[in-house]
């Protein structure tokens, strides 16, 4: 009944037809079900469409198919790659990597995408707690391996064992089992402490829901050129590249984000779609935006959008930016559609079908419409279907439907006996005319316990006294959110995903 219903919603919103259907059960019947099975597909509808594009080589669909087949051979003949084996990957943007991840799922081992920015203690601890078979990693990350003395390959090497020389080797033509054995594993958080595993296993049918509302709500069947600028290490880089290829679509990669060269690359390729954090849309704003005009939808994730970014590729680009709300563990939830965000520049949107939500407080109780509370979910998609997730974001949804975050439960500030959200007075803060960038944090009180603490960066030339910016601020905020200091900063610490590093504020 699942493999029905999967034919029937691809063909309804026209992504299968019977030949596609064919095409799907040869794929299944000849992979099994894992990440090539995507790719196989792809390559039977679009074999000689240009697949990927980085910055060493472009390779149609049928190039990509081929060389991530090839290597799933060597890496299990060479390598001694078995199922169920574990295998680190730690990789920057770039065709191997792409190349890997097939080649490790078909081979039915579990892949784990790490952080490029981890210090080699992080990952020694991550060796520690996981004993990986197989380390696949960029040169210029050596010094993290330094302790490492397993099984490990380069990305890309002129003549030592590297997955770009294994290429070359010959392979056994016997074709591989079929295999479902392989997972995805993502890690939760970002560069420091010791974060949790995110273990996905691949499905075409668990991932139906998310898949179909990406397509319809950003209309992606509209466009035929994508460029995917975050890491995709990330949760959100390795979704938006898995439901492109089963699509069709040109995806264009490149290793490390540099505001003018993304610019480059969206007029170069005409790029119709692009996937960014906040911090890369604004960094592109400020450094071209003429030469985003081909954009047709900016699919934003990964942090918090400001309302002043909101409003500026709005009167840049027009109706084209998206806001899109997951978790490593519980995927992809919401999306606020271009509409949306006119609504209201805050809101995360509507959830995606299929999500079961319940917005709790402190005791574990549903908190009714319009009161804050803890977002904990529960879907076909995420790392648990069975349990409800507790994401640790608080939230709230309207009497409209629309739903907003208001940060992390660890963010919440308890001044005078209120809880207050820093979300909230930055979103009122970023309007300020002179005012770039913001962020808030809690600090001791001893008469309420808790006040707000402002870091703000403000516009070069511009004089503007903490005085000014609280009387400019007291209007428009209730009295326990007002900020007890303010600091005027030059910028503020972002990490690699482009979140502010609010650790290095205390």
């Amino acid at each position: 009944m699942k493999l029905i219903k999967l034919f029937y919603v691809l063909f309804k919103i026209k992504l299968l037809s019977l030949s596609g259907i064919y095409q799907l059960v040869t794929s299944i019947f000849t992979c099994g079900i894992n990440l090539m099975t995507l790719l196989h597909f792809a390559e039977k509808k679009y074999t000689d469409r240009i697949a990927i594009v980085d910055d060493k080589e472009t390779l149609t669909y049928k190039q990509l198919l081929d060389h991530s087949t090839k290597l799933a051979h060597i890496l299990v003949e060479h390598a001694q790659l078995q199922s169920g084996q574990k295998v680190a990957i730690l990789c920057k943007n770039h065709t191997s990597l792409v190349k890997t991840i097939f080649a490790v799922s078909r081979a039915g081992a579990d892949i784990y995408l790490l952080n490029t920015e981890i210090s080699r203690q992080q990952f020694d601890a991550f060796t520690e707690r996981h004993h990986f078979d197989l380390v696949i990693y960029d040169e210029d990350l050596s010094s993290i391996l330094k302790n490492y003395n397993n099984r490990k390959i380069l990305s890309y090497h002129s003549d030592q064992p590297a997955i770009c020389n294994f290429l070359k080797i010959k392979a056994n033509p016997m074709p591989l089992p079929r295999t479902t054995k392989g997972k995805l594993v993502l890690q939760t958080s970002g560069t420091t402490g010791m974060s949790k595993d995110a273990a996905h296993k691949p499905s075409l049918f668990h991932y139906l829901d998310p898949f179909v509302s990406f397509i319809k709500r950003l209309r992606i069947l509209d466009y035929s050129k994508a460029y995917i600028a975050t890491p995709i290490y990330h949760g959100y880089g390795i979704a938006v590249l898995l439901l492109f290829i089963p699509l069709g679509r040109k995806v264009v990669i490149t290793s490390g984000f540099h505001a003018r060269k993304a610019c480059n690359l969206i007029q170069q390729h005409q790029i119709e779609v692009v996937t960014v954090v906040p911090l890369m849309l604004q960094k592109m704003l400020q450094t071209d935006k003429v030469k985003l005009q081909s954009l047709k939808c900016i699919a934003s994730g990964g942090a918090k959008l400001s309302t002043r970014l909101v409003e500026e590729t709005l009167d840049t680009l027009g109706p084209v930016l998206y806001n899109l709300y997951g978790t490593s563990e519980t995927g992809l939830n919401f999306i606020a559609t271009p509409e949306n965000l006119e609504y209201s520049e805050t809101t995360i949107g509507k959830k995606i079908t299929g999500l079961k939500l319940s917005i709790l407080d402190e005791n574990q109780n549903e908190v009714p419409r319009g009161t804050i509370g803890q977002l904990c979910m529960k879907s076909d998609w995420s790392i648990r279907t069975q349990t409800w997730i507790e994401t640790g974001d608080v939230g709230y949804q309207n009497e409209e439907g629309y739903y907003f975050l208001c940060g992390r439960i660890d963010d919440m500030v308890v001044s005078g006996g209120e809880n207050v959200y820093p979300i909230e007075v930055e979103q009122i803060l970023i309007k300020h005319p002179s005012i770039t960038d913001v962020a808030i944090i809690g600090i001791e009180d001893e008469h309420f316990g808790q006040r707000l603490k402002a870091f703000v960066v403000i516009e070069k030339e511009v004089n503007l006294t903490e005085n000014d910016l609280l009387n400019w601020l007291r209007p428009r905020v209730a009295r326990f959110q007002l900020p007890k200091e303010v600091s005027f900063v030059s910028h503020l610490p972002y990490t690699p995903l482009g979140k502010v590093d609010k650790k290095h504020l205390y």
